[in-house]
């Protein structure tokens, strides 16, 4: 593909990510997606054989992009210090200086927006943002296992519960900073959960 023919494909994909997570992937039509980036239909359907396929390339571009951006964090931790309670806390606070820098609430999660709307969608992109969801959470349970594999916890606890809970904060808190107009929502919730592995880890 040509230089201007993927900066074209990517404003739809920009557009039509931004549309979903406004307006949900069943209000987002066609018509949204051409008005946001001012192409054709003709423009469009070059590049897309319809909304499904859209939908596809617009989680699988979260899906690389998320991945791509908690993979720096966590190189970005590691080399910074070998204790690894440290790497793990840094990691956790990498994304809350992320979204400090963003000055507003972040829009939301694609993978959650397609987890509300499922009806809408076949198996295929299903199961598509369920392993989406389960890579992201895995990255979580690796740094946690590798913490608890030389700093035992206070008390009983998995690298798995630890990464679904921390999962679970971060996309609860997406919804809550939006209803809120808080952007600092996620980050007071990030910052809870580092508190509460310094309780379990530093007392160990």
């Amino acid at each position: 593909m040509s230089a201007k023919g993927e900066s074209t494909r990517e404003r739809i994909l920009e557009a039509a990510e931004k549309l979903i997570l406004e307006k949900g992937y069943a209000g987002t039509t066609l018509d949204d997606v051409l008005k946001a980036t001012e192409l054709t239909k003709g423009a469009f359907f070059h590049h897309f054989k319809g909304k499904a396929e859209l939908a596809r390339a617009v989680a699988e571009r979260y899906g690389q992009n998320d991945i791509a951006l908690f993979k720096d964090f966590a190189s970005r931790a590691e080399r910074l210090t070998d204790d690894p309670l440290e790497r793990v806390l840094i990691f956790l606070k990498l994304f809350e200086d992320f979204l400090d820098d963003l000055k507003a609430p972040f829009p939301g999660c694609i993978f959650a927006s397609y987890t509300h709307e499922s009806g809408q969608f076949g198996p295929e992109i299903r199961d598509f943002v369920q392993r989406g969801l389960d890579l992201w959470v895995d990255l979580y349970e690796a740094r946690f296992a590798e913490l608890i594999a030389v700093r035992p916890p206070a008390r009983p606890v998995t690298a798995r519960t630890l990464a679904e809970m921390i999962a679970s904060i971060i996309e609860g808190s997406f919804v809550m900073a939006n209803a809120e107009n808080d952007p600092t929502w996620a980050q007071r919730q990030s910052a809870a959960f580092r508190g509460y592995l310094e309780m379990l880890f530093r007392s160990a």
